[in-house]
């Protein structure tokens, strides 16, 4: 064993700022398995959650969050009907 101090946990690889994406998130405020794909601009974004939020919140989420690449832009956002 070694004297080497622990890092702490790996960082996640930040993302190309041009990326549009949703953290989908469950009742809690706990990061939902999964992400969703990454879009080239906030109306694609918005215009795939709008197809798509039914299938979340059957998956468990119930909130998301829009980010540009690692800024967030809005959020949370529920998902109810």
């Amino acid at each position: 064993m070694t004297n080497i101090p622990d890092p702490g946990p790996t960082p996640q690889p930040s993302r190309p700022a041009e990326d549009w994406w949703w953290q989908l998130e469950d009742a809690d405020g706990a990061v939902v398995a999964g992400e969703s794909p990454t879009f080239p601009s906030q109306g694609d974004a918005e215009s795939w959650l709008g197809e798509s939020w039914r299938e979340l919140r059957e998956g468990g989420a119930r909130a998301v969050r829009l980010f540009e690449g690692d800024r967030e832009v809005y959020g949370p956002m529920g998902l109810d009907a």
